[in-house]
């Protein structure tokens, strides 16, 4: 007799915040085929309801909702923890996706309320989703997993504009403090480090092809990485393969960080066929 196939995250509630679109609306397609109910959290409620439509399709209408939410808002994160809760009985895991580029200012010239907009949308909204999801799943007795989106430019300085690296790197010690924190519970607290994602972010960019050949020209790996790449990451992380995993920053990023991305554009860069090219390091 055949059994039917369980998927990874067979009868696990998710909330996937910035779930309408790019990584995230990739993450909640691959949750939902992994057997996952999700409620997708985000601010768009047009995309939102493309990525409903598209779940439907795949056969997964009655495992989706959709709260239109700002993740720099508490009461909006708690909705979102009380919906998931509400409509599937349970939370198993927080997956805190949503982010923007924030202000591209110099530091010396970033006016307050830019740095302070970029941080709540990029390191308070992970709070945020640690301490709801957090006391959510104490309550519940039975652990889980709280999973951060951090970014290469966390890593490295150069990597990204000031606030933007400055929020992502306390997205980093963020999830380390919290991993620590909640282990007694059985809740893993972790963290994807992306970098070279072409996500719609990019494709809205002036320039499409030039922005494309930018990043692979920054990458060892031959191609840029999909949104899907980060998906099948947080799939693992939510997944009860991931039950000694916690306190980790997991980094995908096509061997730019291993190549210095601070070092730009002094290191040189790679072109269409491969080859590299020197930067301009003893010029000048």
């Amino acid at each position: 007799m055949e059994t039917a196939t369980r998927g990874r995250l067979q009868d696990k509630v998710a909330v996937i915040t910035g779930g309408a679109s790019g990584i995230g609306r990739a993450s909640a397609l691959f949750f939902l085929d992994q057997g996952a109910q999700v409620v997708i959290a985000d601010l768009n409620p047009v995309t939102a309801e493309e990525t409903l439509v598209l779940a439907a399709q795949k056969g997964h209408a009655k495992s989706i909702r959709f709260l239109r939410t700002d993740v720099s808002r508490e009461e909006d994160i708690e909705a979102a923890v009380a919906l998931a809760l509400d409509n599937f009985g349970r939370l198993d895991c927080f997956f805190s996706n949503a982010g923007a580029g924030g202000t591209m200012a110099p530091v010396t010239e970033t006016p307050i309320e830019d740095w302070d907009r970029t941080i709540a949308l990029l390191l308070r909204s992970v709070f945020l989703g640690i301490k709801h999801a957090g006391n959510a799943m104490k309550r519940q007795g039975c652990g889980g997993s709280i999973i951060n989106t951090s970014s290469t430019a966390g890593l490295n300085a150069g990597s990204g504009p000031a606030a933007y690296s400055a929020a992502k790197a306390g997205v980093v010690n963020l999830t380390q403090s919290a991993a620590v924190e909640l282990a007694p519970a059985r809740i893993r607290v972790n963290n994807i480090a992306p970098g070279g994602i072409f996500t719609p972010l990019i494709r809205g960019a002036k320039n499409e092809q030039e922005m494309l050949a930018f990043m692979k020209g920054r990458l060892p790996w031959p191609s840029v990485g999909l949104p899907g790449d980060i998906a099948h990451a947080a799939v693992f992380l939510a997944s009860d393969e991931s039950r000694f995993c916690t306190g980790t920053t997991l980094l995908i990023d096509g061997g730019l960080l291993a190549w210095g991305p601070g070092l730009f554009p002094f290191g040189g860069i790679y072109n269409e066929d491969r080859s590299f090219s020197a930067g301009n390091i003893g010029q000048g």
